[in-house]
């Protein structure tokens, strides 16, 4: 009899990845390019014409600079005083001193998943905007967890994602993606970059393995 591994029609080759240690222990940051950030980066890009007006991000305005598509004034928040680029110091899930309907587009990129409270933290999400604002947030489907953050809870699912913004903004308009397929999923767990990955690779959807969730809500 021939062994088990000649007899399978298509034996995976693991090569590099059969290891019980990531390539990286950076999302590989060290590698070149994380794949979640080419998921993110894509769905900015593609709601680019929501950046403008006032714009609140997390910890910096990285991607209200990137994005900016007519921003007249730009703030961060942060729960980290020591953080020079914040202009607001709260905790999302705890931020009744900031002030209502104030911001025509919050970018809220891969942060929910470190707020333990996130019906709160997406109740004030919704509150600071003003009506007619624009929410793009994304989340992990997949990830390892941060050593960084001890405050690393939650991952989601598109479902999920979908429903816990449908009660937050109520009657408003939410859409929901999901970005990503078992092969950039597994690339981003043992973090391989993204340069390291074809475009065919990393646009190749499969909604059984996504990697990142996306969503575009809408304040009534």
């Amino acid at each position: 009899m021939k062994p088990f591994f000649r007899r399978l029609r298509r034996p995976a080759l693991l090569g590099t990845l059969r290891r019980t240690t990531p390539l990286s222990d950076f999302w590989g940051f060290d590698r070149g390019t994380p794949v979640d950030r080419y998921y993110i980066e894509s769905f900015l890009a593609e709601h680019r014409d929501d950046v403008r007006g006032r714009v609140l991000e997390v910890q910096s305005s990285g991607y209200t600079d990137r994005f900016d598509s007519g921003v007249e004034r730009r703030d961060v928040l942060d729960v980290d005083p020591a953080n020079p680029r914040a202009t607001i110091l709260a905790d999302l899930a705890a931020a009744d001193a900031v002030p209502s309907d104030a911001f025509d587009c919050f970018i809220l990129t891969q942060t929910l998943h470190l707020i333990f409270d996130v019906r709160a933290a997406l109740r004030h999400a919704h509150r600071l905007l003003r009506p007619g604002g624009v929410l793009l947030a994304t989340a992990p489907v997949v990830s390892r967890i941060s050593a960084s953050a001890p405050t690393d809870s939650w991952r989601f699912t598109p479902a999920a994602f979908e429903r816990l913004l449908g009660e937050a903004f109520g009657g408003g308009e939410v859409a929901v993606r999901a970005y990503g397929n078992v092969l950039t999923g597994i690339a981003f767990l043992t973090g391989m970059a993204r340069e390291e990955l074809s475009r065919r690779e990393l646009e190749a959807g499969d909604p059984h393995f996504p990697v990142v969730v996306a969503a575009r809500a809408v304040k009534r």
